[in-house]
């Protein structure tokens, strides 16, 4: 009889630790940070707004006041950056390929410039496979974001807005078919960005780049059209 009480408490404690190993895992698991590459152009780096209105930095804060727990986001991105150029800048950076989280906004500039589509598709869809390696090779942690059309801003009235819209609505074309083709989420902001006509607020002060206001917005559509249905926290 005592033998069986004596593995009966033995067996009680080799529960009760392996229960606390679990919970301490799970507690581990759950206050771990989530890690986050934003590559892209001025629209990533946040031209001519404040650090905090950059939409990675809005991103961050509001997913964290939503409990996804996500650190400080590694930015990698240049104002005037083309596909190519990014591509080249991410090779000098050497980055870890262990991100919870790939965004990649790219494509305004090569658009710009006048620069064959064909080409970019090319080199997008390149981008959009490193973005995926440094993703932990996981397309379901990427997420790619339209190009936002530039010829709605005070700068842009002075351009064929038409034009503007029915080149960078190719460049989206381009960008969307490319991106699906791998089950990537993409992301539309474009049209919330041409919501911005004729409003200063959704300006930065440059008259060409948009303000904290709009990247909330851009944010705000990321948030409904990928994390509401994908990312757990």
């Amino acid at each position: 009889m005592k033998q069986i009480n004596a593995l009966l408490f033995l067996f009680l404690l080799l529960s009760i630790s392996c229960s606390s190993q679990e919970s301490d895992q799970n507690l581990q698991e759950q206050n771990q940070l989530k890690s986050y590459l934003a590559l892209g152009d001025s629209y990533t780096i946040g031209e001519s707004v404040a650090i905090s209105d950059r939409f990675p930095m809005i991103l961050v804060n509001d997913l964290n006041e939503q409990g996804y727990n996500f650190q400080e986001p590694k930015i990698v991105a240049k104002t005037g950056w083309t596909t190519d150029e990014l591509k080249a800048a991410i090779v000098n950076e050497g980055l870890a390929k262990n991100y919870d989280l790939v965004t990649l906004l790219i494509g305004v500039n090569n658009q710009y410039r006048g620069r064959d589509v064909e080409n970019f598709r090319i080199e997008f869809a390149d981008l959009l496979n490193i973005a995926i390696g440094f993703a932990n090779g996981k397309p379901e942690n990427v997420i790619v974001v339209s190009i936002p059309d530039w010829g709605v801003s005070p700068f842009g009235s002075s351009r064929d807005q038409k034009k503007i819209a029915k080149e960078i609505d190719l460049y989206n074309k381009v960008k969307k078919e490319e991106t699906l083709k791998i089950n990537v989420t993409f992301v539309d902001i474009t049209e919330v960005s041409r919501s911005g006509l004729g409003n200063p607020e959704y300006f930065a002060k440059d008259g060409l780049h948009f303000s904290g206001k709009m990247h909330q917005l851009w944010v705000d559509e990321i948030i409904s059209q990928y994390f509401d249905k994908n990312m757990s926290k």
